[in-house]
Protein backbone atom coordinates (compact mmCIF):
# COMPACT_ATOMS: atom_id res chain seq x y z
CA UNK A 1 0.00 0.00 0.00
CA UNK A 2 1.69 3.37 -0.66
CA UNK A 3 1.50 6.12 1.54
CA UNK A 4 0.35 9.65 0.46
CA UNK A 5 2.28 12.86 1.02
CA UNK A 6 0.61 15.03 3.39
CA UNK A 7 2.58 18.18 3.06
CA UNK A 8 1.07 20.77 1.61
CA UNK A 9 1.99 21.67 -1.56
CA UNK A 10 1.85 25.67 -3.08
CA UNK A 11 -0.17 25.42 -6.29
CA UNK A 12 1.31 28.12 -8.84
CA UNK A 13 -2.15 30.94 -8.39
CA UNK A 14 -1.30 30.82 -4.38
CA UNK A 15 2.03 31.52 -5.22
CA UNK A 16 1.49 34.21 -7.41
CA UNK A 17 -0.91 35.61 -5.39
CA UNK A 18 1.35 35.89 -2.55
CA UNK A 19 3.99 37.28 -4.32
CA UNK A 20 1.73 39.71 -6.06
CA UNK A 21 0.23 40.58 -2.32
CA UNK A 22 3.65 41.52 -1.19
CA UNK A 23 5.08 43.59 -4.27
CA UNK A 24 1.67 45.74 -3.37
CA UNK A 25 2.21 46.11 0.57
CA UNK A 26 5.84 46.63 0.90
CA UNK A 27 6.00 50.18 -1.07
CA UNK A 28 2.46 51.03 0.58
CA UNK A 29 3.92 50.45 4.07
CA UNK A 30 7.07 52.24 2.84
CA UNK A 31 5.16 55.10 1.65
CA UNK A 32 2.60 55.33 4.47
CA UNK A 33 5.87 54.79 7.39
CA UNK A 34 8.01 57.47 5.20
CA UNK A 35 4.64 59.58 5.58
CA UNK A 36 4.29 59.44 9.02
CA UNK A 37 8.23 60.09 9.77
CA UNK A 38 7.43 63.32 8.09
CA UNK A 39 4.91 64.26 9.75
CA UNK A 40 5.86 63.19 13.43
CA UNK A 41 9.91 64.75 12.55
CA UNK A 42 10.35 67.80 14.58
CA UNK A 43 10.66 70.87 12.21
CA UNK A 44 13.93 71.54 10.86
CA UNK A 45 15.29 74.88 12.80
CA UNK A 46 14.55 78.08 9.96
CA UNK A 47 17.35 80.07 8.77
CA UNK A 48 18.12 83.44 9.96
CA UNK A 49 16.13 85.58 7.61
CA UNK A 50 17.81 87.93 5.81
CA UNK A 51 17.33 91.17 5.43
CA UNK A 52 15.42 91.22 2.06
CA UNK A 53 13.37 88.10 3.40
CA UNK A 54 12.08 89.91 6.63
CA UNK A 55 8.57 91.48 6.10
CA UNK A 56 8.23 95.16 5.28
CA UNK A 57 7.28 97.44 7.92
CA UNK A 58 4.03 98.94 6.46
CA UNK A 59 1.86 101.65 7.86
CA UNK A 60 -2.15 100.47 8.35
CA UNK A 61 -3.32 103.91 8.05
CA UNK A 62 -6.05 104.18 5.07
CA UNK A 63 -4.53 105.30 1.56
CA UNK A 64 -6.38 108.39 0.30
CA UNK A 65 -7.60 107.72 -3.65
CA UNK A 66 -10.17 109.50 -5.30
CA UNK A 67 -13.58 107.58 -5.69
CA UNK A 68 -15.12 108.62 -8.86
CA UNK A 69 -19.18 108.13 -9.82
CA UNK A 70 -19.01 104.78 -12.08
CA UNK A 71 -21.93 103.84 -14.67
CA UNK A 72 -23.84 100.85 -13.51
CA UNK A 73 -21.94 98.35 -15.83
CA UNK A 74 -18.36 99.71 -14.41
CA UNK A 75 -18.79 99.88 -10.91
CA UNK A 76 -20.54 95.85 -10.82
CA UNK A 77 -17.34 94.75 -12.45
CA UNK A 78 -15.15 96.91 -10.10
CA UNK A 79 -16.88 95.58 -7.39
CA UNK A 80 -16.46 92.09 -9.12
CA UNK A 81 -12.81 93.14 -8.84
CA UNK A 82 -12.00 94.01 -5.95
CA UNK A 83 -14.04 91.03 -4.16
CA UNK A 84 -11.50 88.91 -6.10
CA UNK A 85 -8.05 90.76 -5.23
CA UNK A 86 -5.81 89.09 -2.63
CA UNK A 87 -5.23 89.69 1.00
CA UNK A 88 -1.94 90.75 -0.12
CA UNK A 89 0.28 91.00 -2.93
CA UNK A 90 3.98 89.33 -3.33
CA UNK A 91 4.88 90.75 0.32
CA UNK A 92 2.60 93.53 0.87
CA UNK A 93 -0.64 93.20 2.72
CA UNK A 94 -4.09 94.91 2.01
CA UNK A 95 -4.98 98.36 3.58
CA UNK A 96 -7.80 100.50 3.99
CA UNK A 97 -8.39 103.42 1.38
CA UNK A 98 -10.51 106.80 2.35
CA UNK A 99 -12.98 106.39 -0.53
CA UNK A 100 -14.14 104.06 -2.90
CA UNK A 101 -13.82 100.46 -1.16
CA UNK A 102 -15.51 99.20 -3.96
CA UNK A 103 -13.42 100.34 -6.71
CA UNK A 104 -10.51 101.07 -5.26
CA UNK A 105 -7.52 98.73 -3.07
CA UNK A 106 -4.00 99.71 -1.90
CA UNK A 107 -1.31 96.97 -0.62
CA UNK A 108 2.19 98.35 1.74
CA UNK A 109 4.17 101.21 2.11
CA UNK A 110 4.41 103.13 -0.39
CA UNK A 111 0.83 102.18 -1.32
CA UNK A 112 0.58 100.61 -4.30
CA UNK A 113 -2.83 100.97 -5.68
CA UNK A 114 -5.29 99.99 -7.84
CA UNK A 115 -8.39 101.34 -9.30
CA UNK A 116 -11.08 100.24 -11.38
CA UNK A 117 -13.24 102.46 -13.70
CA UNK A 118 -12.47 105.51 -15.18
CA UNK A 119 -11.23 106.36 -18.97
CA UNK A 120 -9.17 103.88 -21.06
CA UNK A 121 -5.15 105.38 -21.53
CA UNK A 122 -5.08 106.71 -25.33
CA UNK A 123 -2.61 104.11 -26.64
CA UNK A 124 -0.17 105.42 -29.62
CA UNK A 125 0.45 102.37 -32.52
CA UNK A 126 4.61 103.10 -31.07
CA UNK A 127 3.64 102.36 -27.25
CA UNK A 128 4.88 99.91 -25.15
CA UNK A 129 1.94 97.13 -24.26
CA UNK A 130 2.73 94.08 -22.01
CA UNK A 131 0.80 91.14 -21.63
CA UNK A 132 1.03 89.65 -18.46
CA UNK A 133 -1.36 86.74 -17.14
CA UNK A 134 -3.50 87.34 -20.20
CA UNK A 135 -4.28 91.33 -19.21
CA UNK A 136 -2.54 93.64 -21.68
CA UNK A 137 -0.91 96.61 -19.85
CA UNK A 138 0.33 100.06 -21.16
CA UNK A 139 2.71 101.44 -19.30
CA UNK A 140 3.39 104.93 -18.07
CA UNK A 141 6.66 106.23 -16.31
CA UNK A 142 5.84 108.95 -13.40
CA UNK A 143 8.92 110.40 -11.47
CA UNK A 144 8.01 108.07 -8.31
CA UNK A 145 6.24 105.05 -10.32
CA UNK A 146 5.19 103.23 -13.01
CA UNK A 147 1.15 103.19 -13.47
CA UNK A 148 0.26 100.58 -15.33
CA UNK A 149 -3.03 100.44 -17.03
CA UNK A 150 -5.51 97.26 -18.75
CA UNK A 151 -5.94 98.27 -22.37
CA UNK A 152 -8.29 94.98 -23.07
CA UNK A 153 -10.63 94.85 -20.69
CA UNK A 154 -14.63 96.41 -20.83
CA UNK A 155 -13.56 98.55 -18.01
CA UNK A 156 -9.90 99.93 -17.46
CA UNK A 157 -7.81 98.65 -14.12
CA UNK A 158 -5.07 100.97 -13.15
CA UNK A 159 -2.00 99.91 -10.99
CA UNK A 160 0.26 102.37 -9.61
CA UNK A 161 3.79 100.65 -8.80
CA UNK A 162 5.98 103.01 -6.66
CA UNK A 163 9.35 103.02 -7.94
CA UNK A 164 10.61 101.19 -4.45
CA UNK A 165 9.04 98.40 -5.73
CA UNK A 166 11.24 97.01 -8.81
CA UNK A 167 10.18 95.32 -11.80
CA UNK A 168 6.62 96.74 -12.02
CA UNK A 169 5.10 93.89 -13.98
CA UNK A 170 5.67 91.26 -11.25
CA UNK A 171 3.95 93.18 -8.80
CA UNK A 172 0.61 93.12 -11.23
CA UNK A 173 0.43 88.65 -11.51
CA UNK A 174 -1.60 88.54 -9.20
CA UNK A 175 -4.07 91.30 -9.90
CA UNK A 176 -4.19 89.90 -13.34
CA UNK A 177 -5.58 87.19 -12.33
CA UNK A 178 -7.91 88.80 -10.54
CA UNK A 179 -8.79 90.71 -13.31
CA UNK A 180 -9.19 87.69 -15.98
CA UNK A 181 -11.73 86.54 -12.87
CA UNK A 182 -13.52 89.66 -13.12
CA UNK A 183 -13.49 91.70 -16.18
CA UNK A 184 -14.47 90.82 -19.39
CA UNK A 185 -12.53 91.41 -22.60
CA UNK A 186 -12.96 94.37 -24.16
CA UNK A 187 -14.59 93.83 -28.03
CA UNK A 188 -10.64 95.52 -29.30
CA UNK A 189 -7.52 95.51 -27.78
CA UNK A 190 -4.22 97.92 -29.38
CA UNK A 191 -1.82 95.26 -31.21
CA UNK A 192 0.67 94.79 -29.18
CA UNK A 193 -1.77 92.77 -27.06
CA UNK A 194 -1.47 88.97 -27.56
CA UNK A 195 -3.18 86.69 -25.00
Amino acid sequence: MEEKDSSPRADGSTRRAALWATLIAVPVTLAVAGFTFAKLAPDSPEATPSASASPRAQSSAPVELPAPALAERPAVLCRALVSQLPDSVRDLRQRPVTAGPEQNAAYGDPALTVSCGGSAPLVQPTDEVWTVNKVCWHPVQEADATVLTTVDRETPVRVRVPRTYEQPLQWVTPISDAIVSAVPSAKTAPSGCSA
